[in-house]
């Protein structure tokens, strides 16, 4: 068990899938209490539900779409009835459309986007500092939030719009990280690489991480499990004196 202890409660959002899935299972395996959020596969979000369940911890699953301010609220409401005062947050929740230029992206599309990646993000960070805030009557607490390679190399002739919204959710995790700072909450990033998780087939390319895993140092994709660890170390006591960092989780990229 981690020095967490059973005290800590967890939200993962997006936590029914990849990179999501993986955190919540850790999570629970080092004592956490798991919230997995998820927007359209509940019976994905109950099996990791149950996984967790059968080791010993506690979670429940909760839909809300982290667009939306009413439901992200609904979630946060409903964690702490169900589980306890929230003492951590990983902002998982993502989405990307088909691979294409911006030239040929509407305004649409990227409303949809910076919803989800970017706002949604802002949104959950802000429930909870509400929380786990002093200032509120909470205790501190940790938040790391997942951004992308993209961020970085920009994803051209791909998803300049979901490189764009995850390059605001790393400037928004120095901002919040300095602005709470005092507050005990930490606020951190990883920002993986090629990874293997079916987001890619959502872009319309299900093969992307083995089209690509030759630019990699290591010469392969990631794990889900491996961002994870990341993840886990961040929120952990052993990253006390960590905060505002961006965590590459990239086999070198």
């Amino acid at each position: 068990m981690d020095s967490a202890g059973p005290s800590k409660i967890l939200i993962v959002t997006g936590g029914s899938r990849g990179i999501g899935a993986s955190t919540a299972r850790l999570a629970a395996s080092r004592g956490y209490s798991v919230c997995v959020n998820y927007l359209q596969n509940q019976p994905a979000a109950d099996a990791v539900v149950r996984d967790i369940q059968t080791s010993g911890a506690k979670a429940i699953a909760v839909r809300a779409d982290i667009g939306s301010e009413s439901e992200v609220v609904s979630l946060f409401e409903r964690t702490t009835q169900e589980l306890g005062p929230i003492t951590a947050l990983v902002n998982n929740a993502a989405t990307l459309e088909s691979q294409m230029r911006l030239d040929e992206m509407d305004a649409a599309r990227l409303q949809r986007i910076f919803a989800t990646n970017a706002i949604g993000t802002l949104l959950c960070a802000r429930e909870a500092v509400r929380r786990m805030s002093p200032l509120h009557g909470g205790s501190g607490g940790s938040i790391v939030n997942v951004s992308s390679g993209a961020a970085r190399f920009g994803s051209p002739g791909e998803y300049v719009d979901y490189a764009a919204s995850k390059g605001a959710v790393e400037t928004f995790t120095v901002g919040l990280a300095k602005e709470v700072a005092e507050e005990g909450i930490r606020v951190n990033a990883v920002r993986p690489g090629h990874i293997y998780t079916e987001l890619h087939a959502k872009g319309g390319e299900p093969g992307r991480v083995d089209r690509v895993k030759g630019r990699v140092p290591m010469k392969r994709g990631g794990q889900p499990e491996e961002v994870a660890s990341a993840i886990l170390w961040l929120l952990s006591d052993e990253a006390s004196f960590v905060t505002g960092t961006i965590l590459d989780v990239s086999g070198g990229l």
